[in-house]
């Protein structure tokens, strides 16, 4: 970790978009989070509904804060100013409609924190860049959910193989709902892990990127066995719209990106991190201006000195008089 290996402080990240109706559940169950060192940032992504006026309760709670965005720019987007604007030691997203376990941080950071991990010799540890018998950290650690679809099934991932369907899907075969794949999205990832690794793509397929980067890059993850978040999937949901959904144009533009990504894994070994181009970010609001800090990340010069002129101007605390609410 950057400053706390034992005691890390934690960003839970919720990017929301009109979801008023269900955004209170998700502060609430970030908030109740057994782990005592963390620190929740709702990112309104340029909502039009009450979303402003749900989160207006928590604006007095100190490790609370929230940022709403000038214009709606997409999930990736919006995940990327997330990171870009804490500085935690380790970050975990929850989606507006995720129910975690209160004790799901808590059993990430120990995973996240466990000593004496050394790479066991009778694996072929050269596909992930180590050595046999090198000490290893666990750099995310992943979370097994329950799924409850429109239709009102649900449906437990414990699914471990889902983590490599991109690499081989003749290993998937047999799932109740696509892929089921283990939720990354709800991952905690380290500081470092996102320094070697960048950001989010810009797409809606961007979870499944992610992982995959993560994966083939050799980083050290560890999932954990019990059930510790409840998703949920609604109609409006960005899996579930004829927009976005899985058959959708769009998702099928998205993942032919992705497996262009694994074929460049197969032919170099590795896949290049995602640097954040943002240079166009504005913030409309800002609840708790001192709580903004400037991640370090991989980010070109126009996104930096975009943050710069962000992180002055919030610090003079203008925006937190100026809703546009």
């Amino acid at each position: 970790m950057t400053s706390a290996p034992f005691a890390p402080c934690v960003d839970i990240i919720i990017p929301t978009f009109n979801r008023a109706h269900l955004i209170r559940h998700a502060i609430d169950a970030a908030l109740a989070q057994s782990w005592w060192n963390t620190r929740v940032t709702v990112i309104d992504d340029g909502s039009t509904d009450d979303t402003f006026a749900a989160c207006e309760g928590y604006f007095d709670q100190p490790s609370f804060s929230y940022i709403r965005l000038a214009r709606n720019v997409g999930t990736a987007r919006a995940k990327n100013a997330g990171l870009l604007l804490t500085d935690g030691d380790a970050v975990t997203f929850h989606d507006s409609d995720d129910l975690p376990h209160r004790d799901k941080i808590l059993m990430q950071v120990r995973a996240l924190i466990e000593p004496n991990m050394k790479a066991d010799e009778c694996l072929n540890w050269q596909m992930a860049h180590r050595q046999a018998g090198e000490d290893l950290s666990v750099a995310a650690a992943l979370v097994h959910h329950e799924l409850i679809l429109p239709d009102g099934r649900r449906v437990a991932i414990r699914k471990d193989l889902s983590l490599c369907d991109d690499v081989f899907p003749n290993l998937q075969m047999g799932s109740q709902v696509p892929g089921e794949w283990t939720h990354i999205n709800s991952g905690l990832f380290r500081q470092e892990l996102l320094q070697r690794n960048g950001g989010f793509a810009d797409c809606i397929e961007e979870d499944r990127e992610f992982r995959n980067r993560l994966i083939l890059n050799g980083e050290i993850i560890r999932v954990i066995p019990e059930l510790l978040l409840v998703k949920i999937e609604t109609t409006d949901s960005l899996t579930q719209s004829q927009a976005s959904g899985y058959v959708s144009t769009r998702r099928k533009a998205d993942r032919q990106m992705v497996w262009a990504r694994v074929d460049e894994w197969r032919r170099s070994g590795r896949i290049a991190p995602e640097i954040i181009d943002f240079a166009n970010l504005e913030i409309a609001f800002v609840s708790n201006p001192q709580s903004l800090a400037l991640r370090d990340l991989p980010q070109t010069t126009a996104t930096r000195q975009t943050l710069s002129r962000i992180y002055a101007a919030c610090k003079g605390a203008p925006l937190h008089e100026t809703a546009a609410q």
